[in-house]
């Protein structure tokens, strides 16, 4: 049995998938892995490649999903989004974008944060 939390952050994700994929983005990947770090979605379209967190919650009790994105996990994001890079040949621009989705009883809040983090100086030179 999973436990609400997962079940909820499941549900936050593929709502997220469905808003790229509404707006022409090609789902490449989902939660993908490179040691410690999870992309949850990378979305693509031209030569473009967005990272996307999805931050779900069932309340704002706490404050709103998108700001429980810390450093520590942009810099993971940033590591990894590299060595997803590494495999690719061509040129892309990249971008690193949050998605924040409250799910409120049957009603689901979705809003979109573009270019919501840069990488950092040490990582990209």
């Amino acid at each position: 049995m999973q436990a609400n939390h997962l079940k909820i952050g499941l549900k936050g994700e593929r709502a997220a998938a469905r808003f790229m994929e509404e707006r022409g983005y090609l789902i490449l990947e989902r939660n993908w892995r490179c040691g410690r770090a999870e992309i949850d979605l990378i979305c693509g379209r031209d030569e473009e490649l967005v990272f996307i967190e999805v931050k779900t919650r069932s309340s704002d009790y706490f404050g709103e999903p998108e700001t429980f994105v810390q450093r520590p996990k942009k810099n993971r994001m940033e590591k990894a989004a590299i060595h997803f890079l590494e495999k690719l040949s061509g040129a892309y621009s990249l971008r690193f974008d949050i998605i924040s989705v409250k799910v409120l009883g049957n009603v689901m809040e979705i809003r979109h944060f573009e270019n919501a983090f840069m990488g950092s100086r040490e990582i990209w030179s």
